[in-house]
């Protein structure tokens, strides 16, 4: 019977085209709709991503790694006098303009790493060396500087090249791989003393404190005791990661507007597949009535329905998944577009797509059961 039934709806290309068709669109618009937002969530962390360490240490205020909240430079000696610390850093995080030499102006994320360590530098430096950095006016300048910081002129800007930050000159050493940030920005890296000196004065400019715990010690335990001995904010790597995401989602319109795109897709995907499904019943329920008359049970009709719809959601669902995973990988070549394709995206759109095949199943099942095997002599 399942055979028969196989035979009957690759039988009727046009529905079974429809059927495919509303399924792909379904899934492509869920998938990717997924995919943008948890790609559009690790930018708003991408300052963790850039400068790892087991634990940030914060103002007791801050929520999220964006939010640097200055501290005073004494809470660095604060912090160190806690037990179990393997070294604890000074980190300043702000946003600058960078002044080119034909006088135009781009914003720019300054991160002033620890003098002497360097710890939180970037891992990836693809061209010139990290080294460099201890010498007078320089800077790290990341790939997406290099392009923003490139427009309007004849050659990208590259090693020696020279620009302003607060009408002092920086000049790049160093050109590093970097995870692209919320706010768009490129990251420019120096040393925490050359970055106060760029950064508009102000009384406190620590941003924040970057700790690791002694061997033996985890971070989780040691973030609990610098909380409670210094009354500093204090994450591990994970939890400050979560707290930053978490306050995107309940702050911004962001969940809503990608969950309203994922809504539709699955209303769209139910509304054509049911639709389409119901005609393609309709159709042929001559054919039904027929196998009704020769003896068929409504549990074979019903497995018949069944397996239909199964097949095309298998498909559809293939193909939907097919056409996100090309968009994808092209929209991350472009470097552009947030984008992150994760295994649970796929499991909750393969559970989506069954609820909108077993609601076009039962939209069928219910109409042959009400069948007549009479109808086949009308």
């Amino acid at each position: 019977m399942i055979r028969i039934g196989l035979k009957m709806l690759f039988g009727d290309r046009g529905k079974y085209v429809m059927l495919i068709s509303g399924i792909t669109f379904s899934t492509l618009l869920m998938a990717q709709g997924m995919a943008l937002f948890c790609g559009l969530m690790t930018w708003t962390y991408s300052s963790l991503r850039n400068m790892r360490a087991p634990i940030w240490v914060t103002d007791p205020k801050v929520e999220q790694c964006n939010d640097s909240k200055p501290m005073r430079d004494t809470d660095i000696t604060r912090v160190r006098s806690v037990d179990g610390i393997a070294w604890a850093v000074p980190l300043y995080q702000g946003i600058s303009m960078a002044k080119l030499a034909d006088g135009s102006a781009k914003m720019i994320t300054l991160i002033g790493l620890d003098n002497d360590t360097l710890i939180g530098a970037p891992t990836k430096i693809i061209a010139g060396r990290l080294e460099d950095l201890r010498m007078p006016n320089t800077v790290v300048l990341d790939d997406l500087g290099v392009e923003r910081l490139s427009e309007g002129r004849e050659r990208p800007i590259g090693i020696g090249d020279i620009f302003e930050i607060n009408d002092r000159e920086a000049r790049v050493v160093a050109i590093c791989k970097s995870y692209r940030s919320f706010t768009g920005g490129p990251f420019v890296f120096t040393t925490y003393d050359r970055a106060i000196l760029y950064a508009p004065n102000q009384r406190k400019m620590l941003s924040f404190i970057l700790v690791a715990p002694q061997p033996g010690l985890s971070d989780e335990a040691l973030a609990r005791r610098i909380a409670e001995r210094t009354g500093l904010g204090a994450f591990t790597h994970d939890e400050f990661k979560w707290s930053t995401v978490m306050w995107y989602v309940r702050n911004t319109g962001i969940p809503i507007n990608i969950g309203t795109i994922v809504i539709i897709g699955f209303i769209i995907g139910a509304a054509i597949s049911g639709q389409t499904f119901y005609s393609f019943i309709l159709e042929n329920t001559r054919h039904f009535a027929a196998l009704r008359a020769m003896g068929a049970s409504s549990g074979e009709l019903s497995a018949m329905i069944l397996s239909q719809a199964l097949i095309v959601g298998v498909i559809g669902y293939g193909t939907g998944l097919g056409l996100v995973s090309f968009l994808g990988n092209n929209l991350l070549r472009l470097g552009k577009v947030p984008f992150l394709m994760l295994w649970q995206i796929t499991a909750i759109v393969g559970a989506a797509v069954m609820i909108i095949v077993a609601i076009s199943a039962v939209i069928g099942i219910v109409r042959i059961a009400r069948l007549e095997p009479a109808i086949v002599f009308r």
